[in-house]
């Protein structure tokens, strides 16, 4: 009878592992500085990457504003003072998603450590952050290009770790967002009809309160907005001088980059890369000897 039912819990076992995500590496946080979340049915686990490109906070221009107030906010979070979960918001294309990992490689070795959390696996964020509370590190955890459809409600999970526990989360753990949607939920003009004036004063009606209370529990909001054309093309120059040289900048390039954002309809910092990297490399294969 032993013999059976161990015959039949293998049989069972072996059909369970087959739903098991494979083992990863064991994070150790004193060398590895970034990690992807992954949940599965059983809980989830942590990821070890490796970081994805070398730019720093001093590559990004035409942001300094937000990009002051994002550093100063991290700092004050790593040397244990009082600090803001944030949210950056705006245009495609802006430096949301640079600035966040530009901000990793510029502060990794004042203890730095940057979790991303997909939108899809939001639902296990509580246990994560349980995970985390005990740790000696601090951590950011980091969903890009954050927003909610009208019956999503993985936002619920997001929202309660914010600032709707009991504990709250803990002093090691901060959020970060990137989000082209100021209050990550849309917003019908059904909801803006139950708005009313009393007064001199505006009440918003119970969906809209819902559907701000989300971003405002976000106490850092940083703002990103399409470039003018000067700024654009300083952003132009400064990644075609570094994929290439100062002498790849000039009236040619300048004209070329101009024609670039005209045709993709707006002026970004990630518009200014793709350029330098398609103008860098014609260059480079214009001169190289025909074949």
């Amino acid at each position: 009878m032993d013999a059976e039912l161990s015959a039949r819990l293998s049989k069972l076992l072996d059909r369970v592992e087959a739903f098991l995500p494979p083992s990863p590496r064991r994070i150790d946080w004193s060398r590895d500085v970034a990690a992807l979340w992954q949940r599965h049915p059983l809980g989830g686990q942590l990821l070890p990457v490796a970081v994805r490109d070398a730019a720093t906070l001093d590559d990004l221009l035409g942001v300094e504003r937000q990009k002051h107030a994002l550093l100063a906010n991290t700092r004050a979070f790593l040397q244990g003072l009082p600090a803001n979960h944030a949210l950056l918001w705006g245009s495609r294309g802006s430096g949301k998603s640079s600035m966040v990992r530009a901000l990793l490689n510029t502060l990794a070795g004042e203890g730095l450590r940057l979790i991303q959390v997909d939108r899809h696996d939001l639902a296990g964020l509580p246990g994560l952050v349980q995970q985390l509370r005990d740790q000696p590190q601090r951590f950011v955890v980091y969903c890009d290009d954050l927003s909610f459809e009208a019956n999503d409600d993985a936002y619920k999970a997001l929202k309660s770790v914010l600032d709707g526990t009991l504990t709250g989360p803990p002093d090691n753990v901060l959020l970060y967002a990137t989000s082209n949607r100021r209050h990550l939920l849309p917003e019908s003009l059904s909801d803006n009809q139950e708005t009313q004036l009393v007064g001199d004063e505006l009440h918003h009606g119970d969906a809209v309160e819902e559907k701000i209370s989300l971003s405002d529990r976000f106490g850092l909001w940083l703002a990103f907005h399409p470039f003018n054309q000067a700024t654009y093309l300083e952003v132009c120059e400064h990644w075609v001088t570094r994929l290439g040289s100062g002498e790849d900048w000039h009236a040619g390039a300048r004209e070329a980059a101009i024609r670039f954002a005209t045709l993709r309809g707006g002026r970004s910092g990630r518009a200014a890369w793709q350029f330098a990297c398609q103008w860098i490399g014609e260059q480079r294969l214009a001169s190289q000897p025909q074949a």
